[in-house]
């Protein structure tokens, strides 16, 4: 049989003083740690309100004075000549809807072609037709606006709205091919095999599992990209401006960008007023518009699952 030696005094105490030094180095590690967690949290929040400034400025000062302007003849009604108080945006109202609608069906159905083409193909064309893309998305918008007032209105000979829709669908476009690609990329590729495993036509795989299973990124990408052109301004300078009825694209439409810049350059109190409550109405769209593509994209996420 072996026998059992219990370790001496000197090295019961030599591990008992290891035990303590690791409990303390332990203990200041963990407030080090604790009180860098602390800074950190601290730093991040002050970053978010930082950020959140500027919005949170810019809808408070918006709103006091364009609130003033809300009334129901401004919403029903057509501008009055300058000088005369009263009048409305009805017309701009409605230019706005046909002008961001026409571009929305031009851009949204090919941006997501596009988008399909990109995922499926790989090499210098898909490449190159991503690095387009992203430089498109830098292009300024008053640029757009000169583009087409060269390629529509010129020809023409007259101020169109549909000039200003061809401007927005390139400025969405971009958005829409970017976004709708990475949502589809989303999409488990193990899921797209399977359907071509089963003898699906490829044409029916895209529609029923690609598209579906990216729904919630489509509908975030083309939302976000119709918020932007719903602000644009610039681009409509070029190609169009009334402030009479009209729901002929071929003619001449007024818009809530436009309306803002021409009623805020005016010196008088009530044109003043009506661009501050124009502007009041097209941050509210914006914001609705962002809102309601995080919320669509929330809920066809949870029932996807």
């Amino acid at each position: 049989m072996t026998s059992v030696v219990a370790p001496g005094p000197g090295i019961v105490d030599h591990i008992g003083a290891r035990r303590e030094l690791v409990r303390r180095t332990a203990q200041r590690s963990l407030g080090r740690r604790r009180v860098l967690g602390r800074i950190a949290v601290v730093l991040c929040a002050v970053a978010v309100a930082i950020s959140l400034a500027p919005l949170i400025a810019i809808v408070a000062y918006t709103t006091a004075r364009g609130v003033h302007a809300w009334s129901v003849d401004f919403f029903t009604h057509v501008p009055t000549p300058p000088g005369i108080p009263g009048g409305g945006i009805s017309n701009a109202i409605v230019g706005s809807v046909v002008i961001v609608g026409i571009a929305a069906v031009i851009a949204v159905p090919v941006g997501i072609v596009a988008a399909l083409f990109l995922l499926e193909r790989q090499g210098r064309i898909a490449a190159t037709l991503r690095f387009c893309a992203d430089v498109l998305a830098g292009v300024p918008s008053i640029a757009m606006g000169i583009f087409a007032y060269t390629v529509i209105i010129e020809p023409i000979g007259h101020f169109a709205a549909i000039a200003g829709s061809f401007a927005l669908a390139v400025l969405m476009l971009p958005i829409i091919v970017r976004s709708s690609e990475a949502a589809m990329r989303a999409v488990p590729r193990e899921v797209w095999e399977a359907g071509l495993a089963l003898g699906v036509r490829r044409s029916r795989v895209v529609r029923s599992v690609v598209l579906r299973g990216a729904l919630p990124g489509l509908v975030t990408g083309n939302l976000l990209a119709l918020a932007r052109a719903v602000g644009e301004t610039a681009p409509l300078l070029f190609v169009t401006s009334s402030t009479l009825w009209a729901l002929n694209p071929t003619q001449p439409m007024g818009a809530l960008p436009l309306y803002i810049y021409s009623f805020a350059t005016e010196p008088s109190t009530a044109a003043q007023t009506t661009a501050w409550g124009t502007a009041l109405l097209l941050l509210v769209l914006v914001l609705v518009l962002s809102i309601v593509a995080r919320v669509v994209a929330n809920r066809l996420n949870r029932r996807a699952r």
